[in-house]
């Protein structure tokens, strides 16, 4: 008989700071049920996190099963789930299951950063009710983002944690088939021990990228662990996302060991965990100031300079900000800064508008016209030169086949400075070429690109700007990489670095 998996997740990336995610923010991004969730993973561009269809290929790869698909919820980054939401969500999961029963696995693809407004520990909370219904002998493998905020209750509930191991994100699939394989050893007899460490470190997010730096070291170190010792089924890192301010953020090391062999996961974890709170002092990266922006962008619009790419790193849709801040916007254009695009800028209203006047309609341009804390108001005349309903597959990085949903969207030129400004009705981040492309425009022509993504983007944009000709601008928002500008409550301290005091407590496991 076919060996039966149930599959669910919830990805949701939980900015304390940001309002809190609603059941609509699910509806408008995915929100898919039973025997729907393997129509779609087997139907090309998918709108399902990308380790769905890469767990189902490599299942229907390895041999015949059975999937029982339960409950995929992925909302964009926002804040806390609403309470009363998760509680549905995980009632929906409870009750999906138990009418699955009896099954042979769980595969479980989370984000895992998520929280709820009355639970810190959403996904620890949610890996309890699974094991409380599979049972202590029904192997369960969990992926999840390398920016997740992992707990003890979490690990202890689960058999294999897999964890991204790129940033930008472009091997979601390959982390699911390395599930799938785990799967099928688990459901062969392998048992696992795994080994826990959270280090007091949780730098700002720009600097675990994975081509270089520190975090790119700690990776090809677990790497390398997996590939030299057999009795490592996985090594995690993970980076964690320190917006959601909770006592469980922090840079974490997760090992599994096949033949329960706790001793060998306990030697390798140990061996990271030294490794990367050793090189805790290289988690550092120089912002432009918007001055210094300002300046480096005249400089590449007249063509004194190869063209920029900035990231405006303080509003990325993709960390929880608002995609609406106008601080880099203004300033490129009141120094009339020739060859900027700028996108993905959000604001439903002034896009509404731009789709009642027309294309080639010239108006008068009000961006954010209801305030936010850091969304200012910014008017400029403008000319509607493009129009979509934001639909689009994309072509490269962390989005290359995947379907993506802008809602209506309107490229506006502005007076004076000439800056074309791609506005959007959905917050989404802006890392994929393709959203700035189907409003014709020519990426290479442009002199300054300015991106609302804090890395993802690097993936998408690699083929027209390398590494040193990319910046992050020190803008205001909700995702600040200067974390002495937020109101830190949750947090565990001390932590390096907003604490140079800080000290890990090494557990002498050797």
């Amino acid at each position: 008989m076919s060996p039966r998996i149930a599959i669910l997740g919830l990805h949701l990336e939980a900015n304390a700071f940001a309002p809190p995610t609603l059941h609509q923010d699910f509806l408008r991004q995915c929100l898919a049920r039973g025997e729907e969730i393997t129509r779609l993973a087997r139907a090309p561009n998918p709108p399902l996190p990308a380790e769905i269809p890469g767990f189902y290929a490599r299942m229907d790869a390895t041999g015949d099963w059975t999937p029982c698909p339960i409950l995929m919820a992925a909302a964009p980054p926002g804040g806390p789930i609403e309470q009363s939401v998760f509680l549905d969500f995980l009632d929906e999961m409870q009750r999906g299951l138990a009418a699955a029963l009896p099954v042979d696995g769980v595969y479980v693809a989370s984000h895992g950063a998520s929280s709820a407004t009355g639970d810190e520990d959403s996904d620890g909370t949610m890996l309890a009710m699974i094991r409380r219904l599979v049972g202590p002998r029904v192997p369960i493998v969990v992926t999840h983002d390398l920016h997740c905020n992992v707990s003890e209750r979490m690990i202890e509930q689960l058999d294999c944690f897999i964890a991204y191991r790129t940033n930008p994100h472009v091997d979601m699939a390959a982390r699911a088939a390395e599930a799938a394989d785990a799967m099928r050893e688990l459901l062969a007899g392998e048992k696992t021990a795994r080994a826990f460490l959270r280090l007091p470190l949780t730098p700002p997010s720009v600097t675990l990228l994975t081509a270089e730096g520190p975090y790119a070291d700690l990776v090809r170190d677990a790497e390398a662990l997996m590939a030299s010792d057999p009795a490592i089924l996985n090594a995690s890192v993970t980076g964690g996302f320190t917006f959601s301010d909770l006592p469980k953020c922090g840079i974490t090391v997760t090992v599994t060991a096949r033949n329960a062999d706790m001793g060998a996961a306990k030697r390798a974890c140990a061996q990271l965990a030294r490794r990367g709170w050793a090189e805790r002092a290289r988690h550092t990266r120089r912002l432009l100031s918007i001055p210094e922006a300002t300046e480096l962008a005249l400089k590449a619009g007249r063509g004194e300079v190869e063209p920029v790419i900035y990231s405006d790193a303080g509003d990325n849709p993709g960390g929880g900000g608002r995609g609406s801040t106008a601080y880099t916007l203004r300033a490129l254009h009141e120094a009339r800064v020739p060859g900027v695009v700028l996108g993905l800028f959000v604001d439903p209203a002034l896009a509404a508008e731009a789709h009642a006047l027309g294309e080639g309609a010239h108006f008068h341009a009000v961006f954010n016209r209801v305030e936010s804390e850091f969304s200012k108001r910014f008017e400029s005349g403008a000319r509607i030169l493009k129009l979509t309903d934001g639909d689009g597959v994309g072509r490269r990085g962390t989005m290359k086949g995947r379907t993506f949903q802008l809602g209506p969207t309107a490229l506006l030129e502005l007076d004076d400075s000439g800056m074309k400004v791609v506005v959007i009705s959905l917050r989404r981040q802006c890392h994929e070429p393709r959203t700035l492309e189907m409003h014709g425009i020519d990426i290479a022509a442009a002199r300054v690109v300015v991106v609302k993504s804090r890395g993802h983007f690097r993936a998408g944009f690699d083929e027209f700007f390398p590494n040193e000709r990319i910046h992050e601008v020190d803008s205001a928002g909700l995702t600040s990489p200067v974390l002495t500008n937020f109101n830190w409550k949750r947090l565990p301290r001390p932590t390096w670095p907003l604490d140079p005091e800080a000290v890990w407590n090494d557990p002498g496991w050797n």
